[in-house]
């Protein structure tokens, strides 16, 4: 009997693990057809099936908009946000001197009143991204329980490498760490262009470019997801807040914070289009001859623009998808050139041990605020930096809501965070190294052209290696290439929130944004030039901060109340979704 009973229970084991392993191959297939037979979609559009607020049940994305003249929009969004961007542009071109006095002063300021706000706001974000994401919403999914993934993870990460990056590390690559090493943060007591130097510098950039910004990243991302995919709003900043407002997202402080952010992604994208511009034009100077003038500034920016409209045009499906695949396997080859030709060794032992001492000093440099000390450094580092995430963080945390549905809170806030800031930290220990290498044994003196002109600190490096005429090329058109790429994500972006988050709105529209933000970018070089593209990002952060600030609490509130769904009769839901095909065939006995 007992023996019988062992034998039946084996048979009965073999079957259950047979009916699993049929139902992860099923699994696959339907993970595999989710990402082949999705539509392909031209823009940002979200079309969930599901009204989770019936008192708003009625409403459709755009439904009070005005259509005319081959334009599909939001009246009062895009009117301010339009009417204030043509004021600024207006008046920073007829008074162009004051313009700069004006820049210089607002950047003092943030620096001096309210520059520890931004301090404790970043360490916000991090302690809000892993209660999410490890506590017990980690399980809640963009989507519902059933979901699955629109694109493939390497894709996924394709994508969001490509557009949370891009013109940032080409500039900064080189230029950050060369900054740091012959000025070293006051708060490490080191001398400098020493070794102590070396890796306070790479700790820094790490601080600048780690999980603190990628944490915010995240978490809008997952707020805009969330809102859109399992609440059945319209994928605009304004859904956000939905329980602390309720149906006055659609009123006038939905109006302000979409105008907010409209505003603040276009000053961010300018402030990087700046730097790209001025980069690509000190390569071109390098390689070519070509006057490194403003003019050819404003011209790259002009052309760049029109190449950006083209791919805004084509969608996200045919430009921004293949465009971002294009600048990954660009900026992995020359990642990798540098690497060997470079000095390997020296720069992978960099890497391994700047992480440790970014690891050992993060908890007070998250904190430090050069508080007893008078200096500008915060002001004109960790302060700029902190206001340029923010402005970016719209844009950025829109277009990875929209790729990924399917995914969990736990997967969606670890992998944007952990893979991005390790690519990082490799960039700046390749780039980086290998030039603070040189600099510290003498090879070339890259400091000084750094100082001279940073935009110019890539190509200065570069001719210290073979081929850098070859090697100078592949930088500009890596350069031009996420240049296109923020661009026309960009303008994808502030297009959705200017129509209200219509499903497709008209093409010249998104023109009408990619030139908008090009215009924008000319007019920040031309009124300032570095400090006035620096000023952008921390002063339009700076409203935007408390936005986001009150964003966690709506979005805690919110999944509070789906976990009240998932805790109760939704659990049943959940599994059954998850595991509909190993039930059906448990349920038959475990017979194929």
């Amino acid at each position: 009997m007992a023996d019988g009973k062992g034998h039946d229970q084996d048979l009965d084991l073999t079957g259950i693990s047979e009916a699993y392993e049929d139902w992860e191959k099923d699994q696959e297939r339907r993970r595999e057809a989710a990402i082949r037979e999705r539509a392909h979609f031209q823009g940002l559009q979200v079309d969930p099936d599901i009204d989770f607020y019936p008192e708003v049940a009625d409403r459709e994305p755009g439904d009070k908009n005005i259509v005319r003249w081959g334009f599909d929009i939001h009246p009062q969004v895009t009117f301010y946000a339009a009417g204030f961007l043509v004021i600024f542009i207006a008046a920073t071109l007829i008074f162009p001197d004051q313009a700069g006095g004006v820049f210089s002063a607002i950047l003092t300021f943030i620096n001096e009143k309210v520059g520890w706000l931004y301090i404790i706001a970043f360490n916000v974000f991090i302690g809000a991204a892993l209660y999410f994401a490890l506590g017990r919403y980690g399980k809640i999914r963009l989507g519902g329980p059933g979901a699955l993934p629109e694109f493939s993870t390497p894709a996924w990460y394709a994508m969001l490498i490509s557009a949370g990056l891009g013109i940032g590390l080409m500039f900064w690559g080189v230029a950050e760490p060369i900054f740091h090493l012959t000025a070293p943060p006051p708060l490490f007591d080191v001398e400098p262009l020493s070794t102590g130097a070396a890796r306070a510098s790479l700790a820094t950039s790490y601080l600048h470019w780690g999980i603190h910004g990628w944490a915010l990243y995240g978490l809008v991302a997952l707020a805009l997801g969330f809102f859109a995919y399992n609440r059945g709003l319209p994928l605009t900043f304004r859904s956000v807040f939905y329980p602390i407002l309720g149906p006055k997202i659609y009123g006038g402080w939905g109006n302000a914070i979409d105008i907010l952010t409209v505003v603040a992604t276009l000053f961010g994208l300018a402030t990087s289009l700046g730097f790209g511009a001025s980069q690509a034009a000190a390569g071109l100077n390098k390689v070519f001859g070509v006057p490194d003038t403003l003019l050819v500034q404003i011209l790259l920016i002009a052309g760049i623009t029109g190449l950006a409209t083209i791919s805004v045009v084509a969608g996200l499906d045919a430009g921004v998808k293949r465009l971002s695949a294009l600048n990954v396997w660009l900026a992995a080859a020359f990642l990798v050139f540098v690497l060997a030709v470079g000095p390997t060794l020296l720069v992978l032992s960099l890497y391994v041990e700047s992480i440790g001492v970014y690891i050992q000093i993060l908890p007070e440099f998250s904190f430090w605020n050069a508080a007893l000390l008078d200096t500008q450094w915060q002001q004109w580092w960790t302060i700029f930096y902190w206001g340029w995430w923010i402005s970016w963080s719209p844009f950025v945390g829109m277009f990875i809501a929209r790729i990924s549905k399917g995914r969990s809170v736990r997967e969606m806030i670890i992998g944007v965070i952990v893979l991005p800031c390790l690519l990082c930290f490799l960039w700046f220990a390749v780039f980086g190294g290998a030039a603070m290498n040189l600099q510290m044994t003498g090879e070339l003196d890259v400091a000084t052209a750094v100082n001279e002109n940073v935009a110019t600190a890539l190509f200065v490096m570069l001719e210290a290696f073979p081929w850098t005429f070859f090697v100078s090329i592949v930088g500009i058109l890596l350069l031009v290439s996420f240049f296109v790429t923020s661009s026309d994500s960009g303008s994808l972006v502030v297009d959705h929130l200017t129509s209200g988050g219509k499903l497709d709105s008209p093409k010249p529209q998104r023109v009408f944004w990619a030139l908008m933000e090009g215009a924008v970018a000319i007019v920040l070089l031309a009124g300032g030039g570095l400090s006035a593209l620096q000023t952008a990002a921390v002063a339009t952060g700076l409203p935007f901060l408390f936005v986001l600030l009150i964003m966690l609490w709506s979005l805690k509130k919110a999944f509070d109340e789906e976990l009240d769904l998932l805790e109760s009769h939704y659990d049943e839901a959940i599994f059954q979704a998850q595991h509909s095909g190993l039930i059906e065939r448990l349920e038959r006995g475990g017979d194929k």
